[in-house]
């Protein structure tokens, strides 16, 4: 038996009758504040789940299913988030501080105010995604689709745009030396 408690108040919030978080199905869940530090959620079906202003520091999620998940600023620093499907998930002021993104399905996702310096996108779809205000410094989007994306006002100060499809994005303006969000 798994309990899943709050990250400052220790309040219980689920209970899972497993030993393990692998492959759970937590679709739909309330899981808001949650403390999930290092938690081992690979392939674990949160589509829908309520992950607002979760601590998901450090956790392994690759290939998960986080499809319209609410992660409204929590903190995915250093998760590893490779091959998972994100699609119109909520991540506005989210803190993915060196979290790794690659294949990751982004697509139309809000990632407006999201602090996403140092992160592995390389092959990650955020076409269509809302990056408005995004922190991109050092990120590496190699090979990233980026068609239709907003880049408003995001900073992309050394990061990786190689290969990158911008087809459409709104508010990309790239120089030779660094590479910005129009200001």
């Amino acid at each position: 038996m798994i309990e899943i408690r709050h990250k400052t108040t220790g309040e219980g919030l689920l209970e899972v009758d497993s030993d393990t978080l692998v492959g759970a199905n937590l679709s739909g869940a309330d899981l808001s504040g949650a403390n999930l530090t290092g938690a081992a959620l690979q392939g674990a079906n949160l589509q829908g789940a309520d992950l607002w202003r979760a601590n998901l520091r450090g956790a392994a999620l690759q290939g998960a299913n986080l499809q319209g998940a609410d992660l409204w600023r929590a903190n995915l620093r250093g998760a590893n988030l490779r091959g998972a499907d994100l699609t119109g998930a909520d991540l506005t002021g989210a803190d993915l501080t060196g979290s790794w993104l690659s294949g990751a399905d982004l697509s139309g996702a809000d990632l407006s105010g999201a602090d996403l310096s140092g992160a592995d996108l390389s092959g990650a779809d955020l076409s269509g995604a809302d990056l408005k205000y995004a922190d991109l410094q050092a990120a590496d989007l190699w090979h990233a689709d980026l068609q239709g994306a907003n880049l408003w006002r995001a900073d992309l100060r050394g990061a990786d745009l190689s290969g990158a499809e911008t087809t459409g994005a709104i508010g990309i303006k790239l120089d030779t030396s660094t590479a910005e969000g129009e200001r």
